[in-house]
């Protein structure tokens, strides 16, 4: 297939994709909630059990991740640029995305210590 061919097929991939994870997290929500009154808990206590797994760093956490990823894309296209070498991106890409989640877990774990 020539390429515009197939740049036709990437927004209906997306869409799809983003459809697709839509509808996942609103069935496993509808159905982790169905469990709960099946256990026979009421109105009070599910709300209650969803305000205490809500996680208090979650933005921070999505901060230096987004962080990571960000400064591994950057690092990755410069040494591109540098080297003309194409495994660079993937690899600061994957590598500092990583960093950032150990990060993430690390800094969130001595939050909730204090």
């Amino acid at each position: 297939m020539n390429p515009e061919a197939l740049a036709v097929f990437i927004p209906i991939v997306g869409f799809l994709v983003v459809g697709i994870i839509l509808v996942a997290y609103f069935f496993f929500r509808s159905r982790e909630r169905q469990l709960l009154i099946e256990k026979g808990m009421d109105a009070q206590s599910i709300k209650e059990f969803f305000q205490n797994k809500k996680d208090p760093f979650r933005m921070l956490k999505i901060g230096i991740v987004t962080i990571g990823f960000g400064l591994g894309l950057g690092l990755g296209i410069m040494l591109n640029e540098s080297t003309h070498q194409e495994h660079w991106v993937p690899l600061f890409l994957f590598t500092i995305t990583g960093v950032g989640f150990v990060a993430a877990n690390i800094v969130s774990r001595m939050l909730e210590k204090k």
